[in-house]
């Protein structure tokens, strides 16, 4: 039975840059068909360039329902591993000596994959076509590129007319794998933010098996949100009431006689988020572009982001909690520190966002990695595990160290 009612949180996002396919996906030119895209979040979009792209996402599937013979929309996903979308550069001796000096991507004329040609696919396109106009009275299913409902029919086992909305996303077929000369690097797409999301689940996945969680009396948990690469400002997103409402729905079941808002006060003041984000490492072809006391290495530990101005929630007691629970980790765990440099703008995390939705103590912390937000990332190995041991021991050991902390 709980009795202190803290809830210590390791929260992150989900969500990375990448290519989503626009509502109306039909589109072609010069003999190719293509398909309409739109850019999410702040990617590196020169790097999604003569990259073999497949499609993901979440499609809506018209149905009957066998009692009652009413139609029913079901929700399924989608994965298709074939590089069936290919974005390709222009020839260099097409280009004049300006273009050659600066690669600039223009995001609506240049980055429309090529799905095929016309030639090949015109008349199965055709066929395809009549097949959804004498089969859907639906008006949405002719503007859409219908090879591509074709594909995502056939993947799914369905048919084209079926399929009443979706939202796709391009991602890059290649898989992740292990580099450097003594493997000591991770080469993979998403590494920001997937590689914290899963390290976070690893954690409490193993410390809800551990035999000391049967007599935690603190609520132990993962919050993992989309559209942080947008601004959290969403229903399912950081700005959402979903953290703040969670943290009141699980004080109310243990609440009684009238006492919910002096448990939920209270679990708010003893409460605290590990608020994750990947982390800038040292670029070392690039390394004046980090503050020369504040730059982390990868392999070498993760790292406590703090910025004055609140782009990131770390404050003196925060950060020291942070260094505590690394001292009582596994090894006792490097830990290093990030500080923008005063002339650079700083980026940010969800942790001042739910810092300020819930009035709970927070710390902005991260892996380091390069090439953020690229088509293709890369971290140290050694990082995934010293985040495992961190976060394992942040559920393990935080009461013990916050009960030293006075006022």
């Amino acid at each position: 039975m709980l009795c202190s009612f803290e809830h210590i949180i390791c929260s992150s996002n989900q969500d990375s840059p990448h290519l989503k396919v626009k509502p109306n996906s039909k589109r072609g030119g010069s003999g190719c068909v293509q398909i309409g895209v739109e850019c999410y979040g702040g990617g590196l979009w020169h790097t999604w360039f003569d990259r073999d792209l497949g499609v993901s996402g979440r499609v809506l599937v018209r149905k009957t329902c066998p009692d009652t013979g009413k139609e029913k929309i079901e929700q399924q996903f989608v994965r298709i591993e074939k590089p069936v979308a290919r974005i390709s550069n222009l020839a260099i001796h097409l280009q004049t000596a300006e273009e050659r000096g600066a690669f600039k991507v223009n995001k609506e004329e240049h980055l429309s994959p090529i799905i095929g040609t016309q030639a090949v696919l015109e008349s199965e396109a055709t066929n395809q076509l009549n097949k959804v106009g004498n089969g859907s009275d639906d008006p949405w299913n002719s503007k859409q590129e219908p090879e591509l409902m074709k594909l995502i029919a056939g993947e799914l086992g369905i048919e084209t007319k079926q399929i009443a909305n979706y939202e796709l996303g391009l991602f890059d077929c290649q898989p992740a794998c292990l580099g450097g000369m003594k493997d000591e690097f991770l080469y993979s797409a998403r590494l920001d933010n997937l590689a914290t999301c899963f390290v976070a689940l690893e954690s409490i996945i193993d410390y809800s098996n551990c035999e000391s969680v049967e007599e935690d009396d603190m609520v132990s948990m993962i919050a993992l949100f989309d559209h942080e690469e947008v601004g959290s400002e969403s229903t399912h997103g950081a700005g959402s009431p979903i953290m703040d409402n969670a943290v009141k729905r699980i004080t109310s079941a243990f609440s009684s006689d009238g006492s919910f808002n002096d448990l939920h006060a209270s679990a708010v003041r003893t409460s605290f988020i590990l608020s994750v984000d990947q982390a800038h490492a040292v670029h070392p072809n690039y390394c004046n572009k980090h503050e020369k006391n504040h730059g982390p290495k990868m392999n070498a530990g993760v790292t406590i982001k703090t910025n004055q101005n609140q782009r990131y929630a770390t404050n003196g007691v925060t950060g020291f909690i942070a260094r505590e629970i690394a001292k009582k980790a596994v090894d006792s765990l490097p830990m290093q520190e990030f500080v923008v440099r005063s002339d650079c703008p700083c980026g940010t995390t969800i942790g001042p966002i739910i810092s300020a939705l819930t009035g709970i103590r927070t710390v902005d912390l991260g892996m380091p990695q390069l090439s953020m937000h690229s088509c293709r990332e890369v971290m140290g190995t050694a990082d995934l595990t010293h985040g495992f041991n961190l976060f394992n021991a942040f559920f393990k050991h935080f009461n013990e160290i916050d009960e030293c902390l006075e006022g």
